[in-house]
């Protein structure tokens, strides 16, 4: 087995990898990076990018629709067809050819292998092993959990892989799991022409999120035709003659000709050679802020267990790369966990949301309290079909401090400004002076801060 030395390697290209390995190799470090796959990883191919270009055209014919004078001009449904079609140009009809010159240009070298640890600093990809002078970064992602029911493996069933890059649009889809991707594959399908079944053994949607959040798009979902089932679970699976079905605990039987399971992730560290380092297998690869699990080994993106979001996990990609090009880590700020992320569901209506919910807040011991107006109470809205649109937005404030530590939105997403109040902590009476322009949907701010009973600009009384 041949050897060749590098001053870092990293495993894996998805959006973590292919990031820190792209600054690192802009810094002049001699860099590879080790993916077995395709470059760019799931975030590119299997899930943000096609099921994205999958709720888009749905969203903007239910936008159009609301506005009077332009929904006279739209007649029909859907061409689901042309929707797959265009989806499969934007994730490139699952070829990265486009996305290695990018780290080609970088002094980037990609090695197609899987890759695993061998002992400190060495990481064994195919034939060779490729030695790092500074350090490892293990960035291999995460992959569907498929649960323990009697029959379902058996079954065949769709992942999150199958659900957004499938050639045709079943007629019938049930869908195990009402989280993220449950929702957001329950309401694309729905769109393209699917009868949909929405499977859910809590008592609500989208746990995590705000419970007003899941309850509107609930109804949304109800309103659009996909029967959702919730505080039950599936007991068993059977597919024969091109049919699945799904016995309920409550309920039930479910047919369909395709099944979804979409009930989380399962960390990609049972295979990678943790165990040669003295790290346990199929756990997450516990790292401090500087994204280091010791002197040598960093761990960013899924693998890490502290948020499995892209565009933390490529924050966090940045964290690695500076602390490995030198430069102090003590800036890191502790949002590099997934509690107080920023992070968007694309259903319509849209829930957005960064920092704590309510009751997370609560739990953690925070002094605070919440307010809610409607996302559409503005003068801006009234120009997006404010009366038949659903949303409502939420601040969470610490009335200790007097800052805002959590927002949720519901309809359309104003998410930046509020993630920059929250990780700035900007003082509740300084957000006065950021004047939303008029006319536009953006007002939901100034609303919510007289909901808050915040003085006015120059300290004067609170509207009443």
């Amino acid at each position: 087995m041949s050897e060749r030395e590098f001053d870092v390697v990293v495993i894996g290209a998805g959006p973590a990898g292919e990031v820190c390995a792209g600054r690192l190799g802009e810094a002049g470090l001699e860099v590879a990076v080790v993916e077995s796959h395709l470059i760019g990883g799931e975030c590119s191919f299997y899930a943000c990018m096609p099921s994205k270009a999958m709720l888009r055209p749905g969203e903007l014919l239910t936008e159009v629709r609301r506005i009077p004078g332009v929904r006279e001009a739209v007649t029909g449904d859907l061409d689901a067809a042309a929707v797959l079609k265009r989806r499969d140009e934007i994730i490139h009809d699952l070829d990265d050819s486009s996305q290695v010159p990018w780290l080609e240009k970088r002094g980037v070298a990609v090695v197609r292998a899987p890759g695993r640890l061998d002992g400190e600093r060495r990481v064994v990809a195919g034939d060779e092993t490729l030695v790092a002078r500074k350090a490892v970064v293990v960035a291999t992602g995460s992959s569907p959990l498929i649960p323990p029911i009697d029959g379902l493996r058996e079954a065949e069933p769709w992942t999150n892989r199958e659900a957004t890059t499938a050639k045709a649009v079943p007629g019938r889809l049930a869908i195990l799991g009402g989280g993220v991707v449950g929702v957001e594959m329950a309401q694309a399908y729905s769109s393209l022409g699917a009868d949909v079944t929405l499977i859910e053994r809590a008592d609500r949607l989208i746990a995590r999120e705000e419970p007003f959040a899941a309850d509107d798009v609930e109804q949304t979902l109800r309103e659009e035709g996909v029967d959702v089932r919730l505080g039950t679970s599936a007991t068993t699976v059977r597919a024969e003659g091109g049919e699945v079905t799904v016995e309920l605990d409550d309920g039930g039987p479910v047919r369909a000709d395709e099944l979804l399971v979409a009930i989380g992730r399962r960390l990609n560290t049972d295979d990678i050679g943790l165990d040669t380092v003295g790290l346990e297998p199929g756990k997450p690869i516990e790292v401090d802020d500087s994204m280091r699990a010791n002197d040598w080994l960093y761990a960013i993106g899924d693998v890490n267990g502290r948020a499995l979001l892209t565009h933390m996990g490529k924050y966090q990609a940045r964290i690695a790369a500076d602390v490995i090009l030198g430069y102090p880590s003590a800036c890191a700020p502790s949002n590099a966990d997934g509690t107080r992320s920023p992070r968007v569901i694309f259903t319509d209506p849209h829930v957005a949301a960064v920092g704590y919910t309510l009751d997370a807040a609560q739990q953690d011991g925070l002094n605070v309290r919440a307010v809610d107006v409607s996302t559409q109470g503005n003068a801006g809205a009234s120009f997006y079909g404010r009366d038949d649109a659903r949303g409502t937005t939420r601040l969470v404030v610490d009335d200790d401090r007097g800052v805002i530590v959590g927002a949720t939105f519901t309809g359309p997403e104003f998410l930046q400004a509020a993630t920059i109040a929250v990780v700035g902590a900007v003082p509740l009476d300084q957000l006065f002076h950021a004047v939303p322009a008029f006319p536009t949907r953006s007002e939901v701010w100034l609303y919510l801060l007289e909901a808050l009973g915040i003085a006015g600009p120059c300290g004067g009384p609170p509207r009443a």
